[in-house]
């Protein structure tokens, strides 16, 4: 059973699983957007891809990219899947997230069930991971298989981001079996004491820097996302620096 605390301070409410680990955070006055930068980073598909159709969060947490991409793609279908009644039940008390509709499915069952079904291959356009436990010791889901099963839920052009939380031993290995399940696979610079954000696309993309900074000050302007300093991490990845 998930414990659920909420703490509040300086107009931001955070989630947690009755740890000290924040699971998610809202601006209060600000319910709709992404108030932690590892969060935001885990938009930067969308340099890559416009209005997808599609788009799959595995694990809510305080449901910032399932409110986000709900609101701001109004012609995506949005699904949410999470393992813990308390924790949708608390995103929806706590966190503003709105009800089911026909465009927004919040699913209470396991992802690695989710992806393996036979019924979701090939479904989704976008996968958002971000799957952790009330330790928050590393993601809860890291196999090869569910790297591979990430890639067959996808379409083939998809896309996903994972927000990797943990020690460097483990990051190494789930950038190896994302590795080995896509074409290619790239990651954004540490950030929150931890917090690596990796993007893993189907087909691997053709890369043309200085048309990526343009789409990024789009992003910025519509979506009000920092996703310039998103193209110079991807840069300095590339580079090697």
């Amino acid at each position: 059973m998930t414990i659920i605390t909420i703490s509040e301070q300086d107009g931001v409410r955070d989630l947690h699983f009755g740890t000290p680990w924040i699971q998610g955070s809202m601006r209060v006055a600000e319910p709709d957007a992404i108030e932690l930068e590892y969060v935001q980073q885990m938009m930067m598909w969308t340099l890559f891809r416009d209005a997808p159709a599609h788009i799959v969060q595995l694990g809510l947490g305080a449901g910032a990219l399932t409110k986000f991409c709900y609101r701001r793609f109004p012609s995506s279908c949005i699904t949410a899947v999470e393992l813990s009644s308390a924790v949708i039940q608390a995103c929806r008390e706590h966190f503003a997230l709105p009800p089911n509709d026909d465009r927004l499915d919040v699913l209470e069952m396991d992802a690695m069930d989710y992806v393996t079904a036979l019924c979701n291959r090939r479904s989704a356009d976008i996968l958002q991971v971000d799957l952790y436990d009330a330790q928050a010791r590393g993601p809860v889901l890291d196999s090869a298989a569910f790297y591979r099963s990430c890639a067959n839920s996808l379409d083939s052009n998809g896309i996903m981001t994972v927000n990797l939380y943990c020690a460097l031993p483990d990051r190494l290995k789930n950038l190896q079996a994302m590795e080995e399940a896509f074409e290619a696979v790239a990651w954004l610079p540490e950030v929150h004491d931890g917090n690596v954000v990796a993007i893993a696309f189907k087909r691997a993309p053709s890369v043309d820097f200085s048309e990526l900074f343009l789409r990024a000050h789009s992003i910025g302007q519509t979506l009000g996302l920092p996703a310039a300093s998103w193209v110079s991490g991807l840069q300095s990845w590339m580079q090697g620096d």
